[in-house]
């Protein structure tokens, strides 16, 4: 059985019967710690959505604009963006996705290190619409897809979550 993030089906209020698509997450963080937790929390909660991890912000613009082997590349409809990459910085890419028409239905999400450079970020006007403090929280995730009408986040919950 099929159930979204609070225990019932999810359906399309336009469309009564037919469910809602999963939400597309692009993950563009290049801590293989930040990334392994991440996805462990994603899978211990059985996320059905499906995320995609991207290391570097060459790699993520590259992504966004479906360029070489990302040109079939499914358009993410969540984006959870780490600000300090490697190569092209965070704040380039996001630069970018916001004057990008193409993106504007993007949600963005802003991973941040500390309350001390989320609060930073936000007086210097970031446009970002929500900042989460690394490590990602399963609940936060929730609460913010869930707020998005036309998207649905989906765990399968015949069993409880997964411990390890």
């Amino acid at each position: 059985m099929t159930w979204d993030a609070i225990g019932k089906d999810v359906d399309d209020p336009m469309h009564p019967g037919t469910p809602l698509p999963l939400a597309q997450i692009l993950l563009v963080e290049d801590d293989p710690g930040d990334v392994a937790y991440t996805l462990d929390e994603f899978r211990e909660h059985r996320l059905r959505n499906q995320v995609m991890v991207i290391g570097d912000g060459r790699q993520a613009l590259d992504y966004l604009a479906r360029r070489g082997a990302y040109h079939d590349a499914p358009t993410p409809d969540v984006l959870l963006l780490d600000l300090n990459l490697p190569g092209i910085d965070g704040r380039v890419v996001l630069d970018w996705v916001v004057n990008d028409p193409r993106l504007a239905h993007l949600h963005v999400v802003v991973l941040t290190a500390s309350a001390v450079e989320e609060q930073m970020l936000r007086d210097f006007g970031l446009p970002a619409e929500q900042f989460f403090r690394k490590p990602v929280d399963f609940a936060q995730l929730i609460w913010m897809i869930r707020g998005v009408p036309r998207l649905s986040i989906v765990v399968d919950r015949d069993d409880p979550p997964l411990r390890p």
